[in-house]
């Protein structure tokens, strides 16, 4: 049997047998037929059953050099990897081909992407001054309101326009707010004065007041879209120079990166960011050495010796 017959194989027990959907079945055929074409170059011929069973972990090795060399990112050498490894484990139960040498590879190493935060003059000028751009009073009360919770008490877009009129942090209020998060989960967040005022200055315009309506609401009434609050704050950064990962994220990010630049536990920002483990939240201590070699290589006289 060739290899590309057992490829075929496989894509028919995925699609079939494991019902994969279709565009993940492309996906291994499409990352499959590009091993075996490097396998025909590297070993002079199209590849059989039993070649891909005697293949060495040098085989494999210099198989994921020619990705790298090629362009491909550490993620989709990792992706490729992933379907080769499926395959083998498809031919060891189904054909009866075992490779022991592709269990001592080991996946390429991923970047962690660094949560890229702003800084404290600027999240604090978005917040002030995003007001400023909208069109009715209206709108811009209800924009100031949106942000500054994004940005003073680190909730996602999606949290912050699942609040109600009855959950709306006032003055006067709970001192802590209860926020509904990823995997049905509740946390409670602090929310700072400034903040309850400006949540009360967009509630006085508010078209709805019953408790059980949307706190945050477009033009028509409805609960207001993320991607409305994403144009607002697009519109700004360009307008006022911002780089462009100034997103609504972005100033939940900061807001955790500004916490610990300040001195808070980190176990405590885990729990105000409602991260299920704490290897989620540790990222932003990354992100703080990140700035603290910044200043040491723009201001340490032998940094560049």
């Amino acid at each position: 049997m060739s290899g590309e017959d057992a490829r075929t194989k496989f894509l028919e027990w995925l699609g079939g047998e494991r019902r994969a959907a279709r565009l993940t079945v492309a996906a291994y055929a499409a990352d499959l037929a590009e091993f075996l074409g490097f396998l025909t170059r590297h070993l002079g011929a199209e590849p059989s059953l039993a070649d891909l069973g005697g293949l060495k972990v040098a085989d494999f090795r210099a198989w994921l050099t020619e990705l790298a060399n090629s362009g491909n990112s550490d993620a989709t050498r990792a992706r490729h990897l992933a379907a080769v490894r499926s395959f083998y484990r498809f031919l060891a139960r189904r054909l009866g081909t075992e490779n022991p040498a592709l269990s001592l590879l080991r996946s390429p190493r991923m970047r962690r992407r660094l949560p890229r935060a702003l800084s404290a003059p600027a999240a604090c000028g978005i917040v002030a001054e995003i007001g400023g751009e909208a069109r009715t009073a209206a709108t811009a009360a209800r924009d100031t309101a949106l942000f500054a919770l994004l940005y003073g008490s680190g909730l996602r877009i999606s949290e912050a326009l699942g609040l109600h009129v009855g959950e709306a942090p006032l003055p006067g209020g709970e001192e802590m707010l209860r926020v509904h998060g990823k995997g049905d989960k509740d946390r409670m967040v602090p929310v700072l004065p400034a903040v309850r005022t400006a949540v009360a200055a967009w509630l006085a315009h508010h078209p709805d007041q019953r408790q059980a309506a949307p706190l945050f609401v477009g033009a028509r009434g409805k609960r207001l879209a993320a991607g409305v609050a994403q144009r607002a704050l697009r519109e700004f950064r360009r307008l006022h120079g911002l780089p462009e990962h100034a997103t609504p994220h972005a100033l939940r990010h900061s807001f955790a990166t500004h916490l610990l630049a300040e001195g808070a536990d980190l176990r405590a920002i885990q729990e105000l960011l409602g991260h299920a483990s704490l290897s989620t939240t540790q990222i932003y201590t990354a992100v703080d050495e990140a700035k603290l070699m910044e200043v040491w290589r723009a201001a340490h006289p032998r940094a560049a010796a």
